[in-house]
């Protein structure tokens, strides 16, 4: 934890400029370029018109005076009248191009997430604080393009302008006004969090479609109102604290600023009573005061306090960008051969246990494999350490003799497909649902017919009016299924996918178990020549595999086929006899 705090120090305003600013560069380079020049010439030419105040006001009073010709006078209004027409469209145009670059710079940030994200090890999404730490990033995202744009500002256009101006510099010094709003806000950032995910979490539940029904049949929206207002008033007093503080040093900060606008016009009265200036010059600069008062305020009040409010936000982003990736990325290739699991733990961030506890066991190839146990067992966690997907805390997953950790994540789930207890819901077509799992091969209805038939599901059905084009969502003016009916589309999607292994966990949990027997009689034969794992709780289907793990506590407690297990005392035994009666006669037909 104190290392964290340490780099989350490191990361200083500069630096982060200095990481963000490639990336906005890269969104748009001749709309940023033609900004940063177009923002120089517009702080230059407000002083510029403040010379040509100065110019007419003293071609006025000498053509009162007699001393200046008419024409003297209009030329120089003229010089006015397009310096302030000038400034007036290198204005409209400075704040247009920004709001164009944001545009394309927020793709590259997100991009930059997306990328990074896919770079970590997938045990990341079981730890809170990585989890915290993406929702940090995604904040930060929204306050970097302006962070950079506030920044390049002051130096592309109001320092060409106090350079101009520049004996007004001296009323002001706010660099201690930064240093506090940065680490005010960023400590906000980092105890929001946390909340601002809770706070999101509750709002879900309350609005979201997936939530609707359960939350108004049980009476859990009040319930939830409660913990989103909760939530959003705790935000609300972090918030209220930390601005408070801020606010208190920028209204000191204010009155420094105040007191360098006296100091000005007193200057400037004690120089024109001494003849140190022309009336004109007197003239053009009082009337410029204000302006520049207003914009000394602006850019230590609002560029200045902005880019203080965001640094904490954007030192999240830059800092999740930063965190250790996956070491398989480009790493060795493992071809189809067996799964080997050498004493293997594994243990989830935080819990106080193993999950897996010292597993050793063997999946060969062309092998069909159950792994069935009670909830809690540790089957899903032994799955997703045999595809590969997570990484033992100890002993070893090898695929062909090749260990899991060394090989990329393209050459593990290339020939791997997988049907989920927890599967998506995509609201798109019947067709797009099943091939979205290999959209480079061709949806040919032959082939779509063939997969559907092994997943006990048939566009011809009446639940589907316009067969495989089937819109399968109301919100697109489409048909809502059964729990049941998306299980099987689920199945069908895993089963359309080309593979040498097949995962299928627990994806039958909504079909009943008559059905449930004749899915996996149907996936036996399609996974006859391949390597395929079966893990559910249900074991009246268990029979079809070669041999069945038994899982109990994160342990390996039994390995064999039915027919041994049967035979012997033990946890297999008392879990099918418990289930008999599910599956001890099938109906006909």
């Amino acid at each position: 934890m104190k290392k964290e705090k340490k780099e989350q120090k490191d990361i200083s305003i500069f630096r982060a400029l200095w990481k963000l600013l490639p990336v906005m560069v890269k969104a748009a380079p001749v709309l940023f370029t033609v900004d940063i020049i177009l923002s120089v010439c517009h702080g230059m030419f407000w002083g510029v018109e403040t010379m040509m105040q100065q110019r007419f006001f003293d071609r006025a009073v000498g053509m009162a005076g007699g001393t200046v010709s008419l024409g003297r006078a209009l030329l120089a209004l003229a010089g006015l009248g397009a310096a302030n027409v000038t400034c007036q469209v290198l204005n409209g145009i400075c704040n247009f191009m920004p709001m164009v670059v944001e545009r394309r710079a927020g793709a590259n940030l997100s991009a930059a997430i997306h990328k990074k994200i896919a770079r970590l090890e997938p045990i990341v999404f079981e730890d809170t604080k990585r989890l915290e730490d993406i929702n940090k990033a995604e904040e930060g995202k929204i306050h970097a393009f302006w962070f950079v744009e506030n920044i390049l500002s002051i130096f592309d256009f109001y320092l060409p302008y106090f350079l101009f101006m520049g004996w007004y510099l001296f009323s002001l010094k706010p660099v201690l006004a930064v240093v506090i709003r940065t680490k005010v806000f960023s400590h906000l950032e980092d105890v929001s969090a946390p909340q601002r995910r809770k706070y999101e979490y509750y709002e879900s539940c309350m609005v979201d479609r997936e939530y609707f029904k359960e939350t108004r049949l049980l009476g859990g929206f009040s319930y939830f109102k409660k913990l989103y207002l909760d939530t959003l008033d705790c935000m609300q007093r972090l918030s209220y604290k930390a601005t408070m503080k801020s606010n208190l040093f920028e209204l000191a900060m204010r009155f420094l600023a105040v007191g360098g606008y006296c100091g000005i016009l007193f200057l400037l009265y004690d120089a024109l009573m001494k003849g140190e200036v022309t009336v004109g010059a007197f003239a053009a600069v009082f009337n410029s005061v204000g302006a520049l008062y207003a914009i000394m305020e602006e850019v230590v009040c609002g560029h200045l306090g902005e880019v203080a409010k965001s640094a904490g936000a954007i030192r999240n982003y830059l800092r999740f960008l930063d965190l250790g990736e996956s070491t398989r990325q480009g790493k060795e290739e493992a071809g189809w051969g067996d799964i080997v699991l050498e004493n293997v733990c594994f243990s989830y961030p935080d819990a106080p246990k193993e999950a897996v506890h010292h597993v050793s066991l063997t999946l060969k190839k062309g092998e069909t494999l159950a792994v069935v146990g009670e909830n809690g067992s540790g089957k899903s966690t032994l799955i997703r350490l045999i595809s590969g997907l997570y990484v033992p805390s100890l002993g070893s997953v090898r695929h062909n003799g090749t260990e899991t950790k060394t090989v990329s994540f393209d050459s593990l789930f290339a020939k791997t497909s997988a049907v989920f207890q927890k599967y998506q819901r995509y609201q798109m077509t019947l067709q797009e649902n099943i091939a979205i799992g290999a959209v480079q091969k061709e949806a040919g209805e032959e082939e779509l017919d063939r997969v559907c038939a092994m997943a006990g599901t048939d566009a011809a059905d009446t639940a589907f009016p316009d067969g495989y084009q089937t819109m399968l969502s109301r919100e697109f003016d489409g048909v809502d299924l059964s729990g049941g009916q998306w299980q099987r589309i689920a199945i069908a999607r895993g089963f359309f996918r080309d593979h040498d292994l097949i995962i299928l966990d627990e994806p039958t949990a909504a079909i009943d178990p008559y059905e449930e027997t004749r899915i996996y009689n149907r996936f036996a034969e399609i996974s006859r020549e391949k390597s395929a794992v079966i893990v559910t709780h249900r074991l009246g289907s268990v029979k079809l595999a070669d041999r069945i793990a038994v899982m109990k506590e994160g342990e390996l407690v039994q390995l064999g086929s039915h027919e041994e297990l049967i035979g012997q005392e033990g946890e297999y035994r008392r879990l099918y006899e418990a289930q008999r009666q599910w599956y001890e006669e099938e109906p006909a037909g």
